[in-house]
């Protein structure tokens, strides 16, 4: 008997299955598996150019030991968490309250104001650099944890309200009408009816926010400098010597640096999936 074409849609979709996952897997989780097998190596593989094989010996508390009791690595992760914690709350506070003036009153310059948080999105970062560096250096707010976090909220800000006020919109809007009827101030609205349901926008919000920060490279090595201010993406650059990189050292770091915002996903994880799927299903 000759297969079907729902049997031959079936096994084909299975080849694909089983060839395609495993390679895509690979491709995924190839560089991390490459970091933490570099993480353990010993410092004599790198120079005896072992760099694909086994380690010769596996050198974990050693080379993890040496990341936080001989550099300054607990500096640069406190570093991170004062700049992302206070980022996420200032640009989610902000998206909250404007993303429901956006995304429930309407008034003549609604639209416009709404494709500027847009645009904002689209302007490429690199061309910024100089302005914003010179602004951090006349505002005395360079090297400053301070001055990453202004910067940071600035600029989340335009996403975080494209992602709240599409959200405010697609509530039930008869429930301010109701509370509105009933006498009760805007403020209480947004504050006892609007914000409760924006729980799960919240979470996935505050999870995407504190990873883009958290990851955030390129304005750490522009605004700061030093163990004082920088977080830790930069900081993880202070295990180059000045001939030799110390690759255990980087990779050790950088597993380490992963480890906060993989904790606050699985933390977050069942708000965070159903702020993503609020909506999808009627």
């Amino acid at each position: 008997m000759f297969p079907t074409p729902i049997e031959k849609q079936s096994s084909g979709a299975q080849i694909a299955y089983k060839t395609m996952l495993p390679i895509a897997l690979l491709m995924w989780l190839g560089p991390l598996l490459a970091v933490a097998l570099f993480s353990v190596k010993p410092d004599t593989d790198f120079t005896n150019a072992n760099y694909w094989g086994l380690p010769s010996s596996f050198e974990f508390t050693r080379n993890y030991g040496q990341v936080f009791f001989n550099s300054d690595m607990p500096r640069y992760l406190l570093n991170s968490f004062l700049i992302t914690i206070p980022t996420v709350i200032g640009a989610v506070a902000l998206s909250c309250m404007t993303g429901f003036a956006l995304g429930v009153y309407k008034f003549r310059a609604n639209l416009w104001i709404f494709f500027m948080f847009v645009a904002g999105n689209f302007v490429p970062f690199q061309i910024l650099m100089v302005p914003v560096r010179d602004l951090t250096l006349d505002l005395g707010l360079y090297n400053t944890k301070t001055g990453l976090v202004l910067f940071h909220i600035a600029f989340q800000t335009g996403f975080c309200t494209l992602f709240m006020r599409n959200f405010i919109r697609a509530l039930p809007f008869e429930l301010i009408e109701a509370a509105r009827v009933e006498g009760v101030s805007e403020i209480r609205i947004f504050w006892f009816v609007v914000l409760p349901l924006m729980k799960p926008a919240l979470a996935a919000l505050s999870v995407l926010i504190f990873t883009f920060i958290w990851n955030d490279y390129f304005w750490a090595v522009v605004l700061t400098q030093g163990a004082e201010s920088q977080p830790v993406t930069a900081g993880i650059t202070s295990f180059n010597a000045q001939f030799r990189a110390a690759y255990h050292l980087m990779s050790a770091g950088s597993i380490v640096a992963a480890l906060p915002p993989v904790a606050m996903f699985f933390l977050m994880q069942k708000h965070f999936i159903a702020g993503l799927t609020l909506g999808a299903v009627k």
